[in-house]
């Protein structure tokens, strides 16, 4: 087949695919015309880069969700049955919470009136949480169990080590590798636009990159800018406000002050010994026995055992350590199951140092 003809079937296939795509008529104008020119070009050569970065360009904007939603559960009964089943304490943080989610809930009621004054709806955006606290502590825990109450897809993107702006703002057309940024990526794998975005440790950016990327993130979460993001990729407006982003980091210092004044810092408290007991009791160790393959039945463990297993070494803010602990202790005792050597465990005070990890 002559490659003008091959030319003709690929550029069609293209275009219907922009035709049957959900797309914003300038956006699919632009592309038309970029399949226009594309037929032309193939008369005086280098068809076949330019081929490539078109395909490539309307891939992405025909697997975005321009116009596609979930449906939020506002149900702050609900809401507060999955945090207390994830999360143990914490009180005045799932109290914000709950407020939150109220602000959501009569935004959307109200929808209708303030979609025919958007200078209104801009005001009455809830404020974006910032969980502020020591590793551990349950930052990004408790942005998992706030997708999952309001029913909304869950997107993490991790700023640990972030040294270029274009990571977030994705790349211009011009490079011929250029790609798209992480934003308009976690839009992409979410397939909604109002997904819970996770912005992860955000104090924890290079600090070269350190300016440029605060600059970003102002027009990522202030609701008069991120209406229209635009990508540089895609070089073409984002409407990024029904998007719910939530921050975590484990200090201010390196936020900068205009990030910061977009933000409601919420401060994750540490954990006490008392309160890692009950955590341990309640949350890890059936939720470890459970993935370990063991019955519930498996394990029982006397309470004044509890203290030693909260601090094998020593005092840490979070549950990281006690998680690992725990871990260790029914990986030990499922291998003890699968040698033959028991089904049920009972752990004392005299027993315990032969699971727990010995440094």
């Amino acid at each position: 087949m002559p490659d003008d003809a091959i030319l003709f079937s690929e550029t069609l296939q293209l275009e219907e695919k922009v035709k049957k795509a959900i797309l914003p008529p300038d956006l699919r104008e632009k592309a038309i015309g970029m399949l226009d020119r594309l037929r032309r070009m193939v008369k005086f050569g280098g068809y076949s880069s330019e081929y490539e970065q078109v395909a490539h360009y309307i891939d992405w904007i025909t697997n975005l969700p321009w116009d596609k939603r979930g449906d939020d559960i506002l149900d702050l009964r609900h809401t507060k049955e999955i945090l207390d089943k994830n999360h143990y304490g914490l009180e005045h943080i799932k109290q914000r919470i709950l407020e939150y989610l109220a602000v959501l809930k009569l935004r959307k009621e109200k929808g209708e009136k303030f979609s025919e004054k958007k200078e209104i709806m801009k005001f009455m955006r809830a404020p974006i949480l910032c969980f502020i606290g020591l590793v551990g502590t349950g930052k990004t825990t408790i942005a998992y169990s706030i997708a999952e109450a309001m029913g909304r897809k869950f997107v993490r993107i991790p700023f640990g080590g972030m040294g270029d702006p274009l990571d977030l703002r994705g790349q211009s057309r011009v490079r011929p590798d250029a790609e798209v940024g992480l934003v308009i990526k976690a839009l992409r794998r979410a397939q909604d636009k109002n997904p819970v975005v996770l912005l992860d440790e955000i104090d924890r950016v290079s600090d070269e990159g350190r300016a440029s990327i605060m600059g970003v993130l102002v027009e990522l979460l202030d609701p008069e800018q991120n209406m229209a993001f635009t990508d540089h990729f895609l070089d073409f407006p984002f409407d990024l406000s029904e998007v719910l982003f939530i921050a975590t980091a484990n200090n201010t210092t390196h936020i900068a002050t205009a990030v910061l004044d977009r933000l409601e810092p919420m401060q994750m408290p540490s954990y006490t010994d008392e309160e890692k007991i009950t955590i341990g009791r309640d949350y890890v160790l059936p939720r470890t026995m459970e993935e370990s393959g063991l019955d519930p039945q498996t394990i029982k463990i006397d309470e004044n055992v509890w203290p030693k297993i909260v601090r094998p070494l020593g005092f840490d803010s979070g549950v990281r350590t006690l998680e690992r602990t725990i871990n260790g202790l029914c990986r030990k005792i499922a291998r003890l199951v699968v040698e033959g050597k028991g089904k049920e465990f009972h752990l004392t005070i005299e027993n315990i140092k032969d699971f727990l990890p010995t440094y």
